[in-house]
């Protein structure tokens, strides 16, 4: 007689995920799932323990087509002792409070689902557990590249023009509840360059209602389609002017990006430490920039908000909807040890970067906000605020202001007139000849535009 086998019990935190997919798919119990070999908390590279795929046959009928659904489990607090999150209560946050999940439209005849949708979310979720930023509804991520070229398919030539991402709520799966704590399930969606810059200029929340408007580029529940070639824009022109209309009546929401930047204080009004910039000496030695492109790690994004600012704040910098308007650095003005004020200042940017600093003026400063450069792998920092941003330790009288590596930049009414003028080009940034340098000896500022794949 034989013994029946020891049964492992689901940890409880897995367990709620599972019963949220039975919900869902009651009639899928036991889906194809890609696993982690080894498990992070084992000494592992993949965050993510499981992806689940299932098969959804969609809703021609309201637009939705059959698709694949990829969902995480790893991002949650799967376990509640301790080997990856802390515990908070079971009316805290379960780890970083959300899982991952993505919905990717079948191809005719396709019986499998492909498993690079699986390697997306596993450096997504390295990103977050390398940073600590969390990945929220709205946010955008700059790929750069088709979603499907991962690791295991860079041999492969592809032209898909999906190589950005959006993040959503997903359509179909709940805030989940358990005794870990709770956790919401956030739907990557892929889009083309052109519905990024709206996103970034706009905001992603209005960006995502354009998408779900048509069928096409993602329809009601942002089903992504690699074959996709035509933006929404190319769709429906009318959507850019839409695009137009709200930057003008709201502003942007975005507020801040990650990426390679480095300032340094100028001793002398109209004067640089250093003038030639093909000499290598001089191109942002501290700290180093890592080229997306070369590095096929989680250094590849260049910009992704949002920024967790743990080190300088506790906020992040999102919209004005949650953002308080007051500087973090306001708490720190008494160390006099840590803030001090510049002369003069040079800031250099990558050219990815430094396009969005027409945005910059336009939806955030002319509107009464700032917004914020972060460094990618440093603790440097640059934001620019405008006079109505209270708390900042830059002023009128001290435009310049640093406390510790986070430089805090006051554009007053007459300068940002100049700026803006003169930085317009960079709105188009494939126009722009690098290394690209203006300067304002009046106001003893310098910005220094670098390429992306800059050292």
């Amino acid at each position: 007689m034989d013994l029946p086998l020891p049964s492992v019990p689901t940890p409880p935190g897995l367990a709620a995920i599972y019963s949220t997919l039975r919900k869902a798919y009651p009639e899928q119990s036991n889906p194809l799932q890609v696993t982690a070999l080894v498990k992070y908390w084992l000494g592992g590279p993949d965050p993510l323990d499981f992806i689940s795929m299932f098969s959804n046959p969609g809703n021609p009928l309201h637009g939705i087509p059959p698709h694949w659904h990829y969902v995480s489990s790893g991002l949650s607090d799967l376990h509640g002792d301790g080997r990856i999150h802390e515990f908070r209560g079971a009316h805290g946050l379960s780890g970083y409070g959300f899982e991952l999940t993505f919905r990717l439209k079948k191809e005719p005849g396709q019986m499998m689902p492909p498993s690079w949708p699986a390697e997306l979310m596993q450096e997504l979720a390295k990103y977050v557990f390398r940073t600590n930023n969390t990945l929220q509804i709205g946010d955008h991520v700059s790929w750069n590249i088709p979603l499907d070229r991962t690791h295991s398919r860079l041999q492969f030539h592809n032209s898909s023009n999906i190589r950005q991402i959006l993040l959503a709520e997903d359509p179909q799966l709940t805030k989940t509840q358990s005794s870990l704590g709770t956790l919401n399930f956030v739907q990557i969606v892929g889009i083309c360059d052109e519905e990024l810059h709206a996103a970034q200029q706009w905001n992603g929340f209005s960006t995502l209602e354009l998408l779900r408007r048509i069928p096409y580029a993602g329809g009601p529940w942002l089903i992504t389609d690699m074959e996709r070639m035509e933006s929404i824009f190319e769709l429906e022109p009318s959507l850019q002017e839409e695009v137009t209309r709200g930057l003008e009546r709201e502003g942007s929401t975005l507020s801040g990006v990650n990426a390679k930047c480095y300032w340094e204080e100028l001793k002398d009004r109209g004067s640089s430490n250093d003038t030639n910039y093909n000499n290598s000496s001089s191109i942002i030695q501290p700290p180093r920039m890592i080229d997306a492109t070369r590095n096929q790690n989680f250094n590849k994004f260049s910009i992704l908000p949002p920024i967790d600012a743990s080190n300088m704040s506790r906020q992040h910098y999102k919209g004005e909807a949650t953002m308080d308007r007051s500087s973090a650095c306001s708490s720190a003005t008494s160390e006099i040890s840590r803030t001090r004020s510049c002369r003069g200042v040079c800031v250099r940017l990558n050219i990815e970067a430094a396009s969005l600093l027409p945005l910059a003026f336009r939806g955030r400063l002319r509107h009464g906000g700032h917004f914020t450069f972060q460094s990618s792998n440093t603790d440097i920092a640059i934001t620019l605020v405008s006079a109505s941003v209270t708390g900042s330790i830059a002023t009128k009288e001290h435009p310049y202001s640093a406390c510790g590596n986070w430089l805090q930049l006051f554009v007053g009414d007459e300068l940002i007139g100049k700026l803006e003028k003169d930085l317009d080009e960079l709105a188009h940034p494939e126009e722009v000849s690098l290394p690209r340098e203006y300067t304002w000896p009046e106001a003893n500022l310098k910005i220094v535009v670098l390429p992306d794949e800059q050292p």
